[in-house]
């Protein structure tokens, strides 16, 4: 594997609005347009300005055009809101769907981590669609979670699952100012008519001694239905990160196998599926300055040599960990961050194409892109 191209989707603009580009997901249409959807905002902490963007390229990443907000935030249970990420699924022919991350906006001075209860601001799922290219999109629409009437932040896009289901992904958090414990756990919801209902659920990843945390889950359909999940890995015990974990299905997400350990360290993009049968896995390695890197699997994703490790994206800075002991100290950590959360897609021909943020502090980032080689 080899990096043979790569460029700026979005720069972050100093002052402005859009200073702060990040969280960024990625859809290749079969007319050959990249869409790329991602979050701006003054700041990356910033609850109060920020939005969902849409952009897009028809000349394989060499220009962009210029970032639209296609997206308007309704109201829920009478509270105005903003959208905080969103992520693209390719439905086909001109079709794409976007799952959007509503976030409560209605008290601009809180933050969205409550750091004296460990709750969220309310956090709620909708969905939008575009039949034309991401050109235009439909109203947003709220995804029914009961029972699962909580804060649920998506971790990813809708997948399409291999029995052409739906599976609408999300993890537990616990309302605001809630003083019991918060018992994280990440699900899929399943529907069986593109979305208009979602009458069953799985927990996909819940430690019942409640001190793993398996975050950031990361699901990936691959060719033959098997859905293969990796987790960002958190001892809160220990207040440590673990190596990536993992775990599938052979069921659409129904039931799930044990946890494995994968041995690779960091915070993982979804597994992509390659030409060649193997699995490749793009992942944020933090043990340092931060380094987004792939391996790739043959043995379905147990294992992932360190021989076939390339580097996608090296930071030149500095270490952005630092020592935890609660979980106070870990949201700060990751509210550091400014480099991360990659995603993937695969491009005619095979080769892979990465998108991610990074910056040279924490309130100033760009998407970039970055197109990886098999050959």
């Amino acid at each position: 594997m080899k990096v043979t191209e790569g460029g700026i989707v979005c720069s972050g603009r100093p002052g402005t609005r859009r200073q702060s580009c990040a969280f960024p997901q990625i859809g290749v249409l079969p007319s050959g347009r990249w869409v790329c959807g991602f979050r701006a905002a003054p700041t990356k902490a910033s609850t109060a300005d920020q939005r969902a963007l849409v952009t897009w390229s028809d000349d394989q990443g060499r220009t962009w055009h210029d970032p639209v907000e296609p997206f308007i935030p309704p109201m829920v249970d009478g509270q105005p809101g903003r959208f905080r990420g969103v992520a693209l699924t390719v439905l086909g022919g001109a079709r794409v769907l976007a799952t959007l991350c509503w976030v409560d906006g209605s008290d601009p001075s809180r933050p969205y981590f409550n750091d004296r209860t460990e709750g969220l601001l309310d956090t709620r799922i909708f969905l939008s669609e575009s039949s034309d290219d991401s050109q235009t999109w439909s109203v947003p629409r709220r995804v029914d979670t009961t029972p699962f009437n909580v804060p649920t932040p998506i971790t990813g896009p809708v997948l399409v699952l291999g029995n052409g289901e739906w599976a609408c992904q999300f993890e537990l958090n616990k309302p605001y100012d809630d003083p019991t414990v918060w018992r994280h756990a990440s699900v899929l919801m399943f529907s069986k008519d593109e979305g208009r209902t979602w009458p069953e659920h799985a927990v996909v990843s819940q430690d019942p001694d409640n001190r793993i945390f398996y975050w950031d889950q990361r699901p990936g359909v691959l060719p033959d239905g098997r859905i293969l999940d990796l987790f960002w890995t958190f001892d809160r015990r220990a207040a440590v990160y673990l190596n990536i974990h993992a775990r599938e299905s052979s069921d659409h997400g129904r039931t799930w196998s044990p946890i494995w350990d994968t041995g690779v360290p960091g915070q993982p993009a979804p597994p992509v599926p390659l030409p060649d049968g193997r699995i490749g896995m793009v992942y944020v390695d933090r043990s340092a300055s931060p380094v987004i890197k792939m391996r790739t699997s043959r043995d379905g994703g147990r294992t992932w040599p360190a021989d076939t490790e390339t580097v996608i994206y090296r930071a030149d800075i500095g270490s952005q960990t630092s020592l935890k002991r609660t979980m106070q100290d870990v949201w700060a950590e990751m509210g550091r961050f400014s480099v991360g959360l990659p995603a993937t897609a695969v491009l005619p021909g095979g080769d892979v194409l990465v998108v991610f943020y990074a910056g040279p502090r924490t309130d100033l980032t760009d998407v970039r892109w970055t197109r990886v080689s098999l050959r």
